[in-house]
């Protein structure tokens, strides 16, 4: 019997996670080392999915793993608070400028954690959020009316078209006293890796203080982008952001950062404090595999991957391929995104379901120039260009 159909027997379609199912059914990994990952069935290819863009410095590397190791030797979790997530809490903050910080297991976590927060911070119910981007699996954050999702959620948020300034402003003229915050991602994955207005957000970060609501920026999947996230790109200085994969080293991990007034609903000894536990937040492993791979992802090597990243988006773009994004994150634009994951993984390249291609440390020129031809080579550019217009 194959592992697919021992999958199927076990798993719901045979995969715990939805995002990385192909049909009939995806491969299975074995090993990854630096930008390689090898399958079950011995096919080596570049990982450009990096695990939806968690994986930095690529897989296994030494330093990371050391870290990782050497904290686990000296206990993998306690009932306890440990050194190190003060540790990432104080780079954290010197990195971003970011007064305060909180730790759980997952992005989705975070955006959980963060909208508590904005709720119990205001005391306002309605949350903000704008169409086609993906903040996790919360059911305040998915699509109004998706299976399982209760529709007494819908009245507890708001989603509005981004960069769309007309109904932005109506909408915080009509619902600004009920508002607790709003979630913008500034360069959303699943819309398509396409920026947000720069006027826009100046714009909306004059509403939300206007009607005292909070800014929430998710930087989940951006924060590889910039030293202290992309919305410093934009001047912003959000009174809240989420942030997860590339600063857990490739383990689980989850953040929030904030104002201290913002974050005092979760002091112990507050009155009616936020209770928010979490068996694996903060656990040592992973501070101390995110300590390092930030460590190792200076302002130095992050320009050097976003030129790399954006030497590639400017070659497909020459060669007619429809892309988007920037820096070391790209999004290919195709008619039938399974067809190109297909053809790339048959080329020996692992990008991401949807057209996802996250950039590591891992890769060497010759990595990414393979990269680049496969891509050329698998997408028609004819069928592109349409897609795109």
């Amino acid at each position: 019997m194959s592992i697919a159909d021992r999958a199927r027997q076990v798993l719901p379609g045979g995969t715990t996670r939805t995002t990385v199912f192909v049909p009939p059914h995806p491969p299975y990994a074995v090993h990854g080392e630096g930008a390689i990952v090898t399958d079950h069935r011995g096919h080596q290819v570049i990982d450009c999915n990096n695990n939806y863009t968690s994986l930095i410095h690529g897989h296994a590397h030494p330093d990371v793993l050391q870290a990782a190791t050497e904290a686990a030797w000296s206990g993998t979790a306690f009932g306890l608070p440990t050194a190190s997530e003060v540790t990432l809490a104080e780079h954290l903050r010197e990195r971003t400028g970011i007064e305060q910080w909180r730790f759980c297991n997952s992005g989705t976590e975070a955006v959980l954690m963060l909208l508590r927060a904005a709720r119990a911070h205001t005391g306002r119910d309605l949350i903000v959020r704008f169409e086609g981007s993906y903040h996790g699996t919360g059911d305040a954050v998915v699509s109004p009316g998706a299976p399982g999702v209760a529709r007494s959620v819908s009245d507890s948020v708001l989603v509005l078209p981004q960069n769309d300034l007309e109904a932005l402003t109506a909408a915080m003229r009509k619902h600004g006293d009920r508002i607790a915050a709003v979630l913008i991602d500034l360069m959303p994955n699943r819309a398509g890796l396409n920026r947000a207005d720069y006027e826009y957000v100046a714009k909306l970060r004059a509403l939300t203080r206007q009607y005292g609501a909070l800014l929430a920026v998710d930087e989940v999947i951006t924060f590889r982008l910039r030293e202290g996230g992309l919305h410093q790109e934009y001047g912003l200085q959000p009174d809240l952001v989420s942030v997860g994969k590339v600063i857990g080293g490739g383990f689980p991990v989850g953040a929030i950062g904030g104002r201290a007034e913002v974050l005092s609903p979760f002091v112990p000894q507050t009155p009616g404090a936020v209770s928010w536990g979490g068996t694996f937040s903060a656990n040592p492993v992973t501070m101390a595999a995110g300590i390092t791979a930030l460590g190792l992802f200076d302002s130095q090597k992050i320009a050097e991957l976003n030129r790399r990243g954006d030497e590639l988006r400017s070659r497909l773009h020459d060669a007619g391929v429809a892309v988007h994004g920037s820096g070391s994150l790209l999004r290919l634009i195709a008619p039938d995104p399974t067809e190109v994951w297909w053809s790339l993984y048959r080329r020996g390249v692992l990008c991401g379901t949807n057209g996802l291609l996250a950039l590591s440390t891992a890769m060497t020129p010759t990595h990414i120039e393979r990269v680049g031809q496969a891509v050329i080579d698998a997408i028609d550019p004819k069928d592109t260009a349409q897609q795109s217009q």
